[in-house]
């Protein structure tokens, strides 16, 4: 939490998933003063019991958002958690500042919205702070985290899934990809990590690699990676005996856990660099 150190007060911009609560509860016993946006069918409702304040919207009520952390004073915001962007494309509301900013884009992939988003937050004197700095005492070390190291195979695949998700990073497209025996079972897109673990298992059997990484150029202040306990439990369920992060660009939620889980189930937990084999 060293970068929060430095403010008195953020506004905190929540999706989905475990990010948002656990930040905003470490906040709160730091003495720090949050204000929440929350999304409607998103956020984790909890999340009002740990802030200071908080604004409910829909995806896409871009004034709205501004409009409430400008009048709570507020100079820096925080991007935490994803949103599901299958039920986003049916319910999003779009007001008239998201529709100028939309038409003012090219391809829409998710740096390019978040980024232009970013920017209107910018421009009206709000900073934009990167959730990876922080949050740096949760993002995954570099190494072998489990009690099990990866075998000939499972390292021969773990090269490859790093490989892949350079080329589908580099196309904005998402952040993990399953590997089994040089095969791809998966790469996710907009269904997101558990679903992507969900499909390789399903079409690969046990002895799956999940390699999970930032894209290339990515832009560190939203959309970082993240993994958890569920995704533990997802890979478990689907037979996945590898998990593969990229190291100090992936924030690994609850730790503790996650490698308790990993050692329990003889998984393997490794942090990988792209400038080095793993």
């Amino acid at each position: 939490m060293d970068e929060l150190e430095k403010m008195d007060s953020v506004a905190l911009i929540a999706g989905n998933g475990p990010l948002p609560l656990v930040f905003a509860r470490e906040a709160k016993k730091a003495g720090k003063r949050i204000v929440a946006i929350a999304h409607l069918g998103e956020t984790d409702p909890r999340l009002e019991e740990e802030v200071q304040d908080i604004e409910w919207i829909h995806v896409g009520e871009l004034e709205r958002l501004l409009r409430f952390i400008k009048s709570r004073g507020v100079g820096c915001a925080l991007f935490l958690g994803g949103v599901d962007k299958k039920k986003v494309l049916k319910n999003m509301r779009l007001d008239e500042r998201a529709l100028k900013l939309l038409e003012r884009l090219g391809p829409r992939g998710d740096d390019t919205l978040l980024g232009a988003l970013a920017s209107e937050l910018e421009e009206e004197g709000i900073k934009v702070v990167s959730s990876a700095r922080v949050l740096a005492r949760w993002l995954c070390p570099e190494g072998i985290l489990s009690r099990r190291s990866p075998g000939e195979r499972e390292r021969a695949d773990i090269t490859l899934g790093i490989r892949v998700l350079d080329r589908v990073g580099s196309l904005d497209i998402g952040q993990t990809v399953v590997v089994k025996e040089g095969v791809i079972l998966a790469v996710e897109a907009i269904e997101g990590t558990d679903e992507a673990i969900r499909r390789g298992g399903a079409l690969g059997g046990s002895g799956a690699v999940v390699v999970k990484g930032s894209k290339p150029g990515q832009d560190m202040r939203f959309d970082v990676p993240v993994v958890g306990p569920k995704t533990v439990n997802v890979m478990r369920e689907n037979g996945a005996t590898v998990l593969a992060l990229e190291a100090h660009r992936t924030i690994i939620v609850e730790p503790a856990e996650v490698k308790d889980a990993i050692d329990r189930w003889g998984m393997v937990l490794l942090g990988w660099r792209r400038s080095h084999e793993p």
